[in-house]
């Protein structure tokens, strides 16, 4: 078992992040990755869709023999992540946004975080934010369309630029020196953000901080590889696999890495 696959999904092509993190630290591991951008966006549907299409996800990882199954959606772990928890047995490893980190080293005391409407309506941010920046000046900016610009293809757009510049230039006004990316998506937006606050601002994902997780739970139940060949397999349950190729390009996927693309569903 110790050689089975981690399973890792999302809502679209973002959590793409979140795996080549975890493919970079665990150097003998072998991932199953799903998109689901046949239901993309997540951010917009209730917290019972959601979590009926991350069962169906993580019943399909099971089968596929997943020790370990990462959700590298907020939304998800927003919705469901104590519902999947309490239904199965596999260790499970949910996300949030980096409020506490941005908390923590924030000078100016003033943080933004962009997240989608499903994750900022959650009980889960809500609680995080009012445990870690309670005595922070927190600009919350839901980002409308932007997850829709990814999986689309569309992130080096003008429309996607006037986007992000709305959501962003009234936290500049009000001095953050921290935005929190509050969605996997987002980070494959950080060139176009950066140019937006002139690398003024510093960017904050949490894939560093899922895969600490994921390496203390492989230790907890003794789940480490020890295989010297892996692979990755990344099935998609839309018409996207040009984004992915593209998104793999951008991460700057080493071409000596055993890649499968396969549709499901």
């Amino acid at each position: 078992m110790n050689n089975n696959p981690i399973g890792i999904f999302d809502s679209g092509v973002g959590g793409l992040t979140v795996w080549n993190t975890l493919l970079k630290r665990f150097e003998k591991e072998s991932f199953i990755y799903v998109s689901d951008s046949k239901h993309c966006p997540y951010g917009n549907k209730t917290d019972e869709e959601i979590t009926e299409l991350s069962i169906a996800i993580v019943d399909f990882l099971i089968e596929k023999k997943c020790k370990l199954i990462v959700v590298a959606c907020n939304t998800a772990t927003s919705a469901a992540i104590y519902f999947l928890r309490d239904k199965y047995k596999v260790p499970i490893v949910g996300i949030e946004p980096a409020i506490k980190p941005a908390s923590l080293r924030s000078k100016t005391g003033n943080i933004g975080v962009l997240a989608t409407k499903g994750t900022v309506s959650g009980t889960h941010f809500k609680t995080t934010a009012l445990k870690f920046a309670n005595d922070k000046n927190v600009i919350t900016q839901i980002g409308y369309g932007l997850v829709d610009q990814v999986e689309n293809n569309l992130i080096y757009t003008a429309q996607t630029r006037d986007l992000l510049r709305t959501y962003i230039t009234p936290m500049l006004n009000q001095n953050v020196d921290f935005i929190v990316l509050g969605c996997t998506h987002y980070p494959l937006l950080s060139d176009e953000i950066n140019e937006i606050t002139e690398g003024k601002v510093i960017l904050l994902e949490p894939s560093e901080a899922i895969a600490k997780q994921v390496e203390n739970k492989l230790k907890e139940y003794n789940l480490e590889s020890e295989s010297n060949s892996r692979l990755t397999t990344i099935y998609t349950t839309g018409d996207n696999l040009l984004t992915i190729k593209n998104v793999l390009n951008q991460l700057k996927m080493s071409t000596k890495e055993n890649i499968k693309l396969k549709r499901w569903l």
